[in-house]
């Protein structure tokens, strides 16, 4: 009976792990074995499973994985607690490598709720970190860059920042932000220097894919070389897989189709050896244009073909579906416990003001009229202090106002002066590389102007009813209008024209042009360059 009871949970454990077609069945184990990892002390288990996943034997690692996360742990263990959400983590990332992305997502879901009960925010990292990989993998860009990010905002550990710049630089990639994708690659880039090695292969792949939608086709191939180089030096068969299809595809957009096909076949031998199945799909989806290209119709709708089943099995709607109803149900799970838990405080809080009504009543029916009047009239006697108090504050405040007005009569300029004044000030504010700069002050066009301070303020107060910054901030504005119409202005971001304009940031700029123009500079980008381009 105890055989049959092993054998059964083996049998759960084993299914789980079998895939697809492309994934080679996995052997039954003799009952010995099962009795001998049944055995296995928690930290053996933890033990043994860390060391086949280091192997990269996905398999075996998840057999023990499994039987370790449904090991009871002995009076809330918070040390075994944290090994579990790792366990769980691992457990993804060896379904993530098998292509089983739903139980990939299924175990980060289970972390976060331990993360979420135990509180440990360390993990956060690694979990939304794998999410991203999932989401970016079905082409959800924009989910996996949220993932990305929210990873990045819990990170400590220097090396998970290189990979999350990475992948923020891929996701941006694949989205069609180029310009945001290189400022990621460079930061991925930079704090990579501390690893030596480890973790240039993933990021020259992606330099090389920049280049590559860029049509730098020449970059493209030396990134792609030295990434696959590093690879082979590092054993890294998955990398090894993907570097060879994309220089496949690059070798195809160059129209040599001898060498594309060269790398394609070489890309599939790595593939088929350490069964990478998206390469192989990625790699029929290439053969398929090759051979069209070639005129080879019918070849080429067999690769087309192949291509289709095998996304199908890897990437499937189904698939992707169950993934998004688990995060609707961890969303609304997560809601759901948010309003238990104000339910319960609102109870809570209710009762504590009912007893502090009771005790308070009491302590109100048992106070003599005597001390109710004197707590009147010291309240009274406070109120009266404090009128008095606003009321010497309001004639002082009459008091500045006048020398104020004296002041400002005093200090007025004489009318010739200040039309010639405001003349000369309008002369200077048209010249965009003065009001550009952002060192710019009202003293430098004060010295400009041969003037003083005062002068050139009371001029453009008067005269065109602004302060210096609203009035700055209105010729720098046009600049960035002027700018945002130039009929190449695609090639500009908004930060950039927030620069070349003078803003020192882009959320001061975007608060200005706003506050000028009644809408957002992206909202008024898009809509010049559509009128223009119609």
């Amino acid at each position: 009976m105890k055989n049959f009871l092993i054998c059964i949970s083996f049998f759960f454990v084993l299914q789980t792990v079998s895939f697809s077609q492309n994934i080679s069945p996995i052997s039954f184990p003799d009952n010995k074995f099962l009795e001998s990892i049944m055995q296995l002390s928690f930290k053996q288990l933890y033990d043994s499973a860390n060391y086949y996943f280091d192997k990269r034997d996905s398999y075996t690692a998840l057999i023990y994985y499994n039987l370790l996360i449904n090991k009871t742990i002995k009076n809330n263990n918070l040390d075994q607690q944290k090994i579990i959400v790792e366990a769980l983590n691992k457990i993804s990332v060896a379904y993530f490598h098998l292509s089983d992305y739903r139980n990939s997502y299924n175990a980060l879901i289970q972390a976060l709720h331990l993360c979420e009960k135990y509180n440990y925010e360390s993990y956060f990292s690694k979990i939304f970190t794998n999410m991203g990989n999932i989401y970016f993998r079905f082409k959800r860009f924009d989910k996996a860059i949220e993932f990305y990010s929210k990873a990045l905002t819990f990170n400590q550990d220097s090396a998970t920042i290189v990979v999350l710049y990475n992948n923020l630089g891929a996701a941006e990639l694949e989205a069609g932000n180029i310009d945001s994708a290189f400022y990621f690659l460079k930061k991925s880039l930079k704090f990579s220097d501390l690893y030596e090695e480890f973790f240039l292969s993933d990021i020259w792949n992606n330099m090389a894919s920049y280049y590559h939608k860029k049509r730098q086709y020449d970059s493209a191939y030396y990134f792609y070389q030295a990434s696959l180089l590093v690879a082979r030096n590092n054993s890294r068969y998955s990398r090894e897989a993907q570097n060879l299809s994309d220089l496949g595809r690059l070798f195809f957009d160059l129209n040599q189709t001898d060498s594309a096909l060269s790398y394609i076949y070489l890309a599939n031998n790595v593939a088929n050896e350490y069964n990478f199945p998206r390469f192989i799909a990625e790699n029929h989806l290439t053969l398929s244009k090759i051979k069209e290209a070639q005129g080879k119709t019918k070849e080429a709708l067999e690769y087309y073909k192949e291509y289709s089943q095998l996304m199908d099995t890897l990437l499937n709607v189904e698939n992707f579906g169950e993934i998004s109803q688990i995060q609707r149900m961890y969303e609304v799970g997560k809601t759901n416990k948010q309003i238990e838990q104000l339910n319960m405080e609102k109870q809570i809080k209710a009762r504590t003001i009912f007893h502090q009504k009771i005790i308070l009543f009491v302590l109100l029916f048992t106070t003599t009229i005597l001390l109710i009047v004197v707590y009147q009239k010291r309240n009274l006697n406070k109120a009266y202090k404090t009128l008095f108090e606003k009321n010497i504050e309001i004639i002082d405040l009459q008091k500045s106002s006048d020398k104020y007005q004296n002041k400002k009569q005093k200090t007025a300029l004489a009318d010739d002066l200040q039309e010639e004044l405001m003349d000369r000030i309008s002369n200077i504010m048209e010249d965009t590389l003065v009001i550009c700069d952002p060192t710019f002050t009202i003293n430098k066009l004060a010295t400009m102007l041969q003037s003083n301070h005062t002068y050139v303020s009371q001029v453009i107060n008067t005269v065109f009813e602004k302060n210096f910054r609203s009035f700055l901030n209105g010729y720098r504005i046009k600049e960035a209008q002027r700018l945002f119409s130039e009929p190449n202005a695609s090639k500009y971001t908004i930060e950039a024209v927030s620069l070349q304009v003078g803003f020192k940031s882009r959320s001061a700029f975007r608060e200005a042009f706003k506050e000028i123009t009644g809408v957002s500079p992206n909202y008024y980008f898009k809509k010049i360059q559509n009128r223009i381009n119609d």
